[in-house]
């Protein structure tokens, strides 16, 4: 009987976060009232307040269910760098990783707009912001290791400021997610941002003799 009542708690928990992902994209999260999000669910608001102490938690247990796209991209670098050995291949599908992922996980993507697009970040949602932040330095600093890695190896010009370049790259495809998550129909993400990220690569090696 224990085991059904905690199955059960758990599963009215999951149907409050769907539920929320669904009200927090069609009117932001700053508009929408736990009541909305109670009523959406098919619970009382007294069942979130069991679950979630207010709005600001219910919206981080929503974050914590999907990893972001750099985390994605990072929880697979291991594995980029073995499929890609030259260096230069590897920063290049480090930087599609985000956007491959993006584009075809479909909680990720709602997820990812609604923090992108319809949330105001408060001192309650610093623990969100801090999230992304790390997550993104941890991006960059990949991306700034394998750039350092193609230097050593004549790849690119010696005195390149690997760092600068790297933070470059990823404002290109934060970007890119950005655009897409608002507009998806304005364009084909993943055909641009191959295109966009080969240009930018071939740039940094400079003209060809």
């Amino acid at each position: 009987m224990a085991r059904r009542t905690k199955e059960d708690a758990l599963a009215t928990r999951h149907r409050i976060l769907d539920a929320a992902e669904q009200v927090f994209e069609s009117q932001g999260v700053a508009r929408t009232s736990l009541q909305q999000v109670a009523a959406a669910a098919g619970v009382t608001r007294g069942a979130i307040y069991w679950h979630f102490k207010d709005k600001a938690e219910l919206f981080s247990a929503m974050m914590d269910r999907v990893l972001l796209p750099c985390e994605w991209a990072m929880d697979d670098a291991e594995q980029i760098e073995e499929e890609h050995p030259d260096p230069l291949s590897a920063v290049t599908a480090l930087a599609l990783a985000p956007l491959e992922q993006l584009s075809t996980d479909g909680r990720l993507r709602r997820v990812f707009t609604i923090a992108m697009h319809f949330t105001e970040y408060t001192d309650e949602m610093s623990p969100v912001l801090t999230r992304c932040d790390d997550g993104v330095g941890r991006y960059i600093a990949e991306i700034d290791r394998l750039l350092r890695q193609a230097m050593r190896r004549g790849e690119l010009p010696p005195h390149l400021d690997s760092r600068a370049q790297a933070t470059a790259l990823f404002a290109m495809v934060d970007g890119l997610m950005h655009n897409w998550t608002r507009r998806p129909t304005a364009f084909e993400l993943l055909p641009v941002a191959r295109a966009g990220v080969v240009s930018f690569l071939r740039g940094l090696a400079g003209p060809v003799d």
